[in-house]
């Protein structure tokens, strides 16, 4: 009985021993099992990851989208540059220095520059194509430039001016633009290496993907310094996650980003997975268009190459990859100095830098390129190029077909453009805070007035620069597209399609020496009525052409568009690619129908090009990324103007700048050739042009209220800032006088004398030029609507003011002669001017320039604010305009 106790205990003991052994067995079996199970879920997603990791990082990595390029930059011989800027410039153009880039390659050696085009260099097969060159200087000039292929009469060689290649200007992402530079590992300068090695990731080229003890390192360093100035991701960690995944931060995420990266540590070698994440890196945002990689952000903040950085600018760039809107240097510079010298501290620590090198450094200043918002990029510029290829290709093609768009921008003239609107606007800002502190009115309106600066090349219409708006982050409403009423800046058309009918025979026959009366008046059309005033309420009654153009005399305008038929003002404006809604009314006369800046600048290509018109032009061509061509443009051309005629329109709008409305122009310093027009509506314009640029600025709010200010006063301003810095560069430099056709000749004209008592005495002689054959024999007869000649012998209506006669009203003008031809010819409209009203007594325009002589000045809108002498309410009055 007692020894069943013991063998009862005995095997209890053996079926619990027996049970744990079972337990171990099941708890073997089942981690065999998982076991199992993860290593076939590693393997297979191993094998998935690096499918997707090799179809990611295979081939050219960052070429996911179109391309959008800028225009060819030329280079002349005896322009001041050395080679080394011209080095930047084809580096720029994705040049590469010995070799490595299909797009070309250059070799320095001394003063000896060799260029070679490659087979993707926008040059490639087409005629005449910029081959292969050598560029000698010399005093820091370019000396001689030689075509290393055999010279045709397209392609001589030696050559004066030689194009390097287009450079691009940003990547068609859907979602966001991106400026970036590629650039190789070896060209990283090892002071940004080790800068970036400090910053984020000092075990780089030692960890295997992913660095555990940098994890606790970062979480106690930023536990020390009470915030966040280290990450616990590694480089290729980091690189994973910009590559593969999502910003959102999830444990699943990080998970992810550990896989990838431990995969990625074995299909790339170190320096690939460097070279990737220079290239990859986010750097923050100028205007519209992010800044990835450290080639682009180089330039974008230090305006240079990345190769050329120093010390302190590494470090800074290295600084701003944790938070580069948090440490801007334009906007944080404190925040930027603290981030820099703190990636200094760390390069000392780990024996990257001297003591000495840490605190000459820290001791630099920030030496940050001047923020340009638009700059070479073009945002709006951008936004047309893209809407123009998606009638041509899908979005999806252009957001992976790796196309290449040619344009016609130019980015340094860009610059200058974003420059000067910048300026202009706070010019306008101020004038508007002054007329609304001297009138005691409420503040400024938060809404700023808008901008659109339009630069052409004025002989093939290729757009050169754009700005749309103030600020593209704020507002993406391109107003060059925008359509509003031009005002006078639509005058010329008025007059140059009088003036033709010195060619195409048309009657009355209107030359520079054709009267005009300005007063009064009030025109029937349609049964309607039409009363135009002059801006400020002056009226100078018998004029000649070229004044009621320089003065921008409404009256005067309209009378001349009656004359020769409204439909023909109109025909003129759409044949020059205006808006071809135009009405065939007395507004005509007065740009009181809409266009667009675009519009505007186009149509002024047939004044600035001896009568061509050029539509205006974007993009030149686009190619697939094997070079062939997908799509070529082509001018859109047709002679508008006889080029006498248009040489006559440079003339008179040449005494715009010189002494009329747009005086302001000589008196703010720009002094070369040139022709324009100011525009005042509810909006202020003005358009003008030298021998190689056109420009139009508008000025106005997107309300359309009255900005109350002339365009003398608004526009202008910007035009000419722009005009004076743009002819510095050495493309628009050689500005000359405007090249005279054939077929032209200089007259006298002698002015008819008023009788004693009238308003405005106008007895003077002057020099114009007339088409050959047209020009005045005798005394000259007044315009003035069909109060001509006839209704003045006959002493049919007008007042005193419109009746000033001729030496000998009995003798009409011979043939070929300046003034009105018989009544019938007259009546080229079906509106007629009623009884004009009394003209105010004002200083003659003659006697005004006169008076520019004497120090008096030009009564016009250039002079004073409009805070000073309001103009009138347009809102109330849109016929009172200039």
């Amino acid at each position: 009985m007692k020894s069943s106790v013991p063998n009862r205990l005995a095997r209890g003991t053996r079926a619990v021993a027996g049970k744990i052994v079972r337990w171990r067995r099941g708890l073997i079996y089942a981690g065999i099992a998982l076991f199992v199970v993860f290593a076939t879920l590693f393997v297979y997603a191993y094998a998935h990851v690096s499918a997707e990791i090799d179809a990611r990082l295979s081939g050219q990595v960052f070429k996911r989208a179109s391309v959008i390029f800028s225009a060819p930059t030329p280079i002349t011989v005896g322009e001041r540059i050395t080679a080394d800027e011209v080095a930047s410039r084809l580096r720029a153009g994705l040049y590469s220095e010995g070799g490595g880039s299909r797009v070309g390659t250059y070799t320095l050696n001394g003063a000896r520059m060799e260029i070679r085009p490659g087979p993707l260099s926008y040059f490639a097969g087409m005629p005449p194509t910029e081959g292969p060159a050598t560029v000698e200087f010399a005093g820091g000039k370019i000396a001689s430039i030689d075509l290393q292929t055999p010279a045709t009469d397209d392609n001589p060689s030696p050559r004066d001016v030689y194009l390097l290649e287009p450079e691009p200007v940003t990547t068609l992402f859907d979602a966001s633009r991106t400026k970036r530079r590629l650039i190789r590992y070896q060209d990283l300068p090892p002071v940004l290496v080790d800068a970036v090695l400090a910053a984020e990731d000092r075990r780089f080229f030692s960890h295997h993907g992913v660095n555990v003890y940098r994890i606790f390192d970062a979480a106690f360093r930023d536990l020390m310094a009470d915030e966040r100035l280290q990450g616990g991701s590694t480089l290729t960690m980091q690189l994973a996650r910009n590559f593969f995944l999502s910003p959102k931060r999830t444990l699943r995420r990080k998970t992810e980003e550990v896989f990838l990266a431990l995969a990625m540590e074995q299909r790339l070698t170190k320096e690939q997975i460097f070279e990737f994440y220079a290239n990859e890196v986010y750097l923050g945002q100028r205007g519209s268009f992010s800044i990835d990689g450290f080639a682009a952000g180089s330039e974008a903040y230090f305006n240079k190459n990345v190769k050329n950085l120093t010390l302190s600018q590494a470090a800074l760039l290295a600084g701003l990859i944790r938070g580069p809107n948090l440490y801007s240097p334009y906007r944080h510079a404190t925040q930027a100095l603290r981030v820099r010298n703190y990636v200094l501290h760390e390069m000392r620590e780990d024996g990257f830098i001297t003591a000495e090198q840490e605190q000459d450094a820290a001791a630099a200043p920030l030496a940050i390129a001047p923020q340009n918002v638009e700059g070479s990029q073009a945002p709006f510029f951008v936004d047309m190029v893209k809407d123009q290829l998606l009638d041509h290709f899908s979005e999806q093609d252009l957001l992976s077909q790796s196309y290449r768009v040619y344009t016609t921008l130019d980015p340094a003239l860009q610059g200058v453009a974003s420059e000067a609107v910048r300026d202009g606007m706070t010019e306008v800002d101020e004038t508007i805070d002054k007329r609304h502190h001297a009138k005691d009115a409420p503040p400024r309106d938060p809404n700023q007035p808008q901008v659109s600066l339009v630069v052409l090349d004025p002989h093939t219409g290729e757009l050169r620069a754009l700005v749309g708006g103030r600020n593209y982050a704020v507002s993406q409403l391109n107003h060059a597209l925008a359509k509003r009423q031009p005002g006078s800046s639509f005058k010329p058309f008025v007059y140059a399609a009088a003036l033709s009918s010195a060619v195409d025979g048309s009657q009355p026959l209107v030359t520079p020496a054709t009267v005009l009366m300005d007063e009064p008046t009030t025109f029937e059309f349609d049964n309607k009525v039409y009363e135009p005033r002059n801006y400020k309420e002056e009226y100078y009654g018998p004029i000649t052409l070229r004044e009621g153009l320089a003065y921008s005399l409404n009256c005067a305008t309209v009378s001349l568009a009656q004359m020769v038929g409204y439909q023909k003002v109109k025909d003129l404006a759409v044949a020059a690619g205006i808006n071809h809604d135009l009405l065939a009314t007395p507004a005509l006369a007065l740009g009181s129908y809409d266009a667009t800046p675009l519009e505007i600048a186009g149509g002024y290509t047939i004044f600035s090009n001896s009568g061509e018109y050029v539509a205006p032009r974007l993009i030149l061509a686009v190619r697939d990324d094997s070079g062939n061509v997908l799509w070529q443009t082509e001018p859109t051309e047709r002679q508008v103007l006889d080029p006498r005629v248009a040489y006559q329109m440079i003339s008179l709008m040449g005494s715009v700048i010189d002494h009329g409305t747009g005086a302001s122009v000589r008196s703010r310093g720009f002094t070369l050739p040139a022709a324009g027009k100011t525009g005042t509506s509810h909006d202020a314009w003005f358009a003008g042009f030298t021998t190689n640029l056109l420009a139009v600025v508008w000025v106005g709010y997107d309300d359309d209220r009255d900005i109350g200010l002339s365009g003398a006063v608004a526009a202008l301003p910007v035009w000419t800032d722009f005009m004076k810095t743009a002819t510095e560069l050495p493309d628009y430099r050689n500005v000359h006088d405007f090249p005279e056709p054939e077929g032209l000749v200089m007259a006298s004209i002698q002015l008819p004398q008023t009788p004693p008592g009238e308003p405005v005495p106008l007895a003077a002689s002057s020099q114009e030029i007339f088409v050959q054959g047209t020009e005045p024999h005798g005394n000259l007869a007044v315009l003035s609507g069909v109060k001509g000649l006839f209704s003045r012998i006959l002493g049919i209506g007008g007042t005193e003011a419109a009746a000033a006669k001729p030496n000998n009203p009995a003798t009409p003008p011979p043939p070929g002669a300046a003034g009105i031809p018989p009544a019938a010819g007259a009546q080229a409209s079906n509106s007629q001017p009623v009884q004009p009203g009394v003209t105010k007594k004002k200083p003659g325009p003659i006697k005004r320039f006169f008076s520019i002589f004497k120090g008096g000045g030009s009564k016009d809108e250039s002079k004073g604010s409009a805070g000073d002498n309001p103009p009138p309410n347009n809102d109330a009055d849109p016929q009172n305009q200039e």
